[in-house]
């Protein structure tokens, strides 16, 4: 097992909503790990004085909305995967030097094998959002073979943006235009976390498509009820979170968590 960080956090703003501590101290206490994963609201403005803090104290952690990609840029080491993203979701200090890694790409593919794995390579995809998450979820698309990708944002320039990364996506104007004939359609913005906003009316869905909501709530979103209720495949974000969790555990520790313990922590069997 690796040496133990001096702290472990959670990085986002807001982050009052988050399960991860839930979880990961389930999993810390079984490992029999005597530390305390804590969950650290952090703005914008005082993200690089607190990285600068958490270095000095060779910290681990996980980053969430909205410093994936900021805190990528403050690396001194990136690796491969996390690299391609270009966003971070879990760091550690090694010699002094912050390291960032993307364990979304691993979850989101759990997430996929768990609710589609049989989504059809061949057609298109629909990617809503076009941050750090999105990043990933493109990533973890192209590593399992699929070959057309459409993403829309509310920001066009921010999709451009990540569409030009990617050769093998294309910039939607609309929501109705990006979901038209789509196999899957991923929403990987915020909306949901209120529990009542939806990304996308599920009218819109072919009746084969499947929906993945990257957002976790206690009761599911009101977009994955909806999707399911017309008979879709559907799915939050809790099978990714929990995946993403486990991966970025063995980063910091070089050991597997016990995920039985992570999932029956946050009271659901099934994502």
């Amino acid at each position: 097992m690796r040496p133990l960080p001096g702290r472990l956090v959670l990085l986002g703003h807001p982050v009052d909503h988050s399960l991860s501590p839930t979880f990961q101290n389930a999993a810390l206490r079984r490992a029999a790990l005597p530390l305390t994963y804590e969950a650290l609201d952090v703005p914008v403005s005082e993200l690089d004085a607190t990285l600068d803090a958490l270095v000095a104290g060779g910290a681990s952690g996980n980053v969430t909305i909205p410093h994936k990609e900021r805190v990528a840029a403050r690396c001194a080491r990136l690796t491969t995967l996390a690299e391609r993203v270009g966003a971070v979701n879990t760091f550690w200090v090694e010699n002094g030097n912050l390291v960032g890694d993307n364990t979304d790409v691993g979850g989101f593919l759990e997430l996929l094998a768990a609710t589609a794995p049989d989504a059809d390579r061949a057609r298109p995809v629909a990617v809503l959002g076009a941050g750090g998450a999105a990043a990933a979820v493109f990533v973890a698309l192209e590593q399992a073979g699929f070959v057309r990708i459409r993403v829309h944002a509310r920001s066009a320039a921010r999709a451009r943006s990540l569409s030009l990364r990617f050769p093998a996506s294309t910039v939607e104007a609309t929501v109705e235009d990006a979901v038209r004939g789509a196999a899957l359609v991923v929403n990987a913005t915020p909306l949901g976390l209120d529990g009542q906003s939806v990304p996308v009316d599920v009218e819109l869905l072919d009746r084969d498509a499947a929906l993945l909501d990257l957002v976790v709530h206690r009761d599911e979103t009101p977009v994955v009820r909806a999707a399911r209720a017309r008979g879709h495949r559907a799915a939050d974000g809790l099978e990714m979170l929990l995946g993403q969790g486990a991966l970025a555990f063995e980063r910091w520790f070089g050991i597997a968590p016990d995920r039985a313990v992570m999932r029956a922590s946050v009271g659901r069997q099934h994502a």
